[in-house]
């Protein structure tokens, strides 16, 4: 499990935006949607959260000591609006690489 996600305690309606880059697919989907619900608390209203994730088949579990969760785009939509985000715009990265090779999906969410 990612490491400061299960004891994080943030302020409520107090930052602009969260930036969680290479982070929050380290988190198992079945703690993801406490995790979300906690980070939207913390942004204030109209806050920002970009996440920028390797994104896979909805196939997650340990590999090398890590725990990793490689969502489709559609799985963490649904993750991302059931805890009430609003979604801005998404894109797949690096840039000016065929799908195959962009291996990262950012988005772009509004509370």
């Amino acid at each position: 499990m990612a490491a400061g996600f299960p004891q994080a305690r943030l302020p409520e309606n107090h930052f602009d935006g969260v930036f969680a880059n290479a982070s929050l697919f380290h988190v198992p989907s079945q703690e993801l949607p406490r995790v979300l619900l906690e980070l939207r608390a913390c942004l204030k209203p109209g806050g920002v959260l970009f996440s920028s994730n390797p994104h896979g088949h909805n196939e997650e579990g340990w590999s090398r000591g890590r725990y990793g969760a490689y969502l489709d785009l559609e799985t963490w939509r649904r993750f991302l609006t059931s805890a009430g985000f609003v979604a801005l715009t998404h894109y797949y990265r690096p840039a000016g690489l065929p799908r195959e090779r962009q291996p990262w999906l950012a988005t772009i969410w509004r509370r």
